[in-house]
């Protein structure tokens, strides 16, 4: 049997880093693409990342402070993180020639019960990690769950060793200065399903604050278009349930829903009988229509308990 061989795309990781990408990646082009939000607001986004390669590095901050941030938030589902990684293929497609590349930071890896640990490692990271990188060429960052490493430092309470939290906060954001004087080309893209739970001082350094809400009834209809148009690729059949006369009731039934619940609730109508599984070819609009029903009790039943 042939050993596994990392592909030439992905780098050895430094601690920290859960991955590096050279750029563009069209794996990361799909992901930009399959994430169903108003168009207007994507090509926005786009353009801000864009313009921290073309601005940054002609005009001073003096004039323009520009930090290298770009925060999305909303709830979880909704595609943030498959939104940066896709907004990392774009940006580094927009230059033709660029060797841009995309590091994956892993928050939780940073965490230390230690005092002072945290706070060294962040350090580390910024300074010297994410540092070398942009020093080698167009870098983006992404900081998933960003509210780990920058927490709003007026909320903690006299648990879990505050003073370290504060610490590594604070090193977050000295360091997010020092990397904005000395490396004009690299942007950080940072997600957060709890904003609220981002200190202030990290939240002012971001040149765009997006959110990525759940889909309306026209962005719910493309997304169940969507998934089954590719089951469909598989088996013809299921492509052919998003013609029925059913099928705007059905994504009607979404709203409410993220993008992932969505897909996610296909799957479960494709599991509504052992004979359907067997044959997902044999799932029907109303199998669709029950299965949007179950998440929907589910998700409110859920939240219930939140």
């Amino acid at each position: 049997m042939m050993k596994h061989q990392p592909s030439k795309d992905i780098e050895e990781r430094p601690k920290g880093i859960q991955k590096i990408r050279r750029l563009p990646d069209a794996t990361l082009g799909a992901l930009w693409d399959s994430i169903i939000m108003d168009e207007s607001e994507k090509a926005r986004l786009l353009s801000q990342a864009v313009l921290n390669f073309t601005v940054r590095p002609q005009v001073p901050r003096s004039v323009i402070p520009l930090h290298g941030v770009i925060l999305l938030v909303g709830p979880p589902g909704t595609g943030k993180t498959s939104l940066a990684r896709g907004l990392a293929h774009r940006v580094a497609e927009s230059f033709s020639g660029g060797r841009f590349r995309l590091l994956e930071v892993e928050p939780h890896s940073l965490a230390s019960a230690a005092h002072g640990k945290t706070q060294r490692a962040v350090t580390e990271l910024f300074s010297q990690s994410i540092a070398e990188a942009a020093a080698g060429g167009p870098t983006i960052v992404l900081l998933d769950e960003v509210e780990t490493l920058a927490a709003d430092r007026s909320k903690l309470s006299l648990d879990a060793n505050p003073v370290d939290v504060h610490r590594a906060t604070d090193a977050v954001l000295v360091q997010l200065d020092a990397l904005a004087e000395e490396h004009t080309n690299l942007l950080f893209v940072a997600t957060s399903n709890f904003p609220k739970a981002i200190d202030s001082a990290f939240l002012s350094r971001c040149d765009m604050i997006m959110p990525v809400p759940l889909p309306g009834k026209a962005a719910c209809a493309r997304i169940l278009a969507d998934c089954l148009t590719g089951l469909g690729q598989s088996y013809p059949a299921i492509a052919k349930l998003a013609a029925s006369p059913k099928f705007a009731a059905c994504a009607e039934a979404c709203v409410g829903l993220d993008g992932r619940a969505i897909r996610k609730m296909v799957a479960n109508a494709l599991a509504t009988n052992p004979k359907t599984a067997m044959n997902p070819a044999l799932v029907t609009i109303d199998d669709l229509l029950s299965a949007t029903h179950a998440a929907k009790k589910s998700r409110t039943t859920t939240e219930g308990r939140s």
